[in-house]
């Protein structure tokens, strides 16, 4: 049991890495503070929650393995690599692709609880 209790400590040590020394997690965590907020607004259903909740999760799980896989590489070499150079950038793709699914997401299921708000 203690190990299952280090394996967890390990696990938010991470966490609190990455949004401590990741510009870009600060910023994916303000966005979902935001959303859950628009959510709980708008009173979302279940299935809006599941979708939204996934997606998030999403966004900071690529966000997390881009860092693991940035500081790997930097761990291994600090000269430039045009290699590690191919790694990084697909890494950072990865969380660019997933930013910008969320943001499709996001104008679909707010899309239209705002609509219906304007046409208030």
């Amino acid at each position: 049991m203690n190990k299952l209790l280090q394996s967890f400590g390990y696990a938010w040590a991470g966490i609190k890495y990455c949004l401590q020394s990741e510009r870009n997690m600060r910023i994916h965590a303000l966005a979902v503070l935001v959303v859950v907020s628009a959510g709980v607004i708008c009173r979302l259903t279940r299935t809006e929650w599941l979708i939204i909740l996934l997606t998030i999760n999403i966004v900071i799980v690529t966000e997390m393995v881009n860092t693991a896989i940035e500081k790997t590489i930097d761990l291994y070499t600090l000269k430039l690599n045009p290699l590690a150079a191919i790694a990084k950038n697909a890494a950072a793709g990865a969380v660019l692709t997933a930013a910008g699914s969320a943001i499709i997401v996001a104008i679909l299921v707010f899309g239209p609880y705002i609509l219906a708000y304007l046409e208030k």
